[in-house]
């Protein structure tokens, strides 16, 4: 799943304090920021907010004089909170930041009439997105995945160079290729100074990776069946890999 607490942060306030019980304008007090009313069983009124970045729901009893945050569970032991907090917040957070990734300076690999599409943030000199890279080759050969890769310098300190060598060159995306096929191996013609354009680009995906709340490349997303967005950062596991690729081809 995505970290939830940087894309919380994007959802806005919907909700003025005149409108709101006295019971939960007493918990807003606490920090808590109404984002929208909402209907809950039992004859009570539920409240979503955010609290330090992440999601709550506010229960507010029939008589209106009484508010407990918290979550609400059925008599199946479903968690009706979680469920408003995603449709209402998580879900929407995502699909704003996956078109913030659609918008940001990326490197294709695979067909554009590939089915599904993963953004990776990766790093020059990182083992693990080579690894990932491989691993991919056989949904990205076949048309069934489109790998767009935002390039980052974090892991050495001429990961920012090398990079800007591959944003700069004639065909990124086949010296993207080559430099991953190769082992990290191909010879680049590193600049002593990164161009401004691509130190912008560089800026520009460090800047959207913290956003996401990654740390570590490879910084991995993909969207679900419920059109929800899903973050992998490392290197992925079977279970993993199967869940964003699906079956191998």
């Amino acid at each position: 799943m995505i970290k939830r607490p940087l894309l919380i942060a994007m959802i806005p306030c919907f909700v003025s304090a005149q409108e709101l019980p006295e019971a939960v304008k007493t918990i807003e007090k606490q920090g808590i920021t109404i984002v929208k009313p909402f209907e809950v069983p039992g004859g009570m009124k539920g409240y979503l907010g955010k609290y330090q970045d992440m999601g709550v729901t506010i229960y507010v009893t029939p008589d209106g004089k009484h508010a407990i945050s918290g979550y609400m569970y059925d008599d199946k032991g479903a968690n009706l909170s979680e469920q408003i907090i995603q449709k209402e917040i998580y879900a929407p957070a995502g699909r704003e930041m996956w078109h913030r990734m659609e918008n940001a300076s990326w490197i294709p690999d695979g067909k554009k009439t590939a089915p599904k599409v993963i953004y990776v943030f990766a790093d020059p000199f990182c083992p693990y997105c080579k690894q990932f890279w491989n691993q991919a080759r056989p949904w990205v050969e076949s048309g069934k995945i489109q790998l767009r890769t935002l390039m980052v310098g974090v892991i050495k300190p001429e990961s920012p160079a090398t990079a800007a060598a591959i944003l700069s060159a004639s065909d990124p995306a086949k010296t993207w290729h080559d430099y991953e096929q190769s082992a990290g191996k191909l010879t680049l013609d590193v600049p002593k100074s990164i161009p401004p354009a691509q130190m912008k680009v560089l800026n520009e995906n460090q800047k959207l990776m913290d956003d996401l709340g990654a740390n570590a490349t490879p910084a991995i997303y993909y969207m679900n069946s419920e059109n929800e967005l899903q973050q992998v950062v490392g290197l992925p596991d079977n279970n993993q890999l199967k869940a964003m690729l699906g079956e191998k081809p």
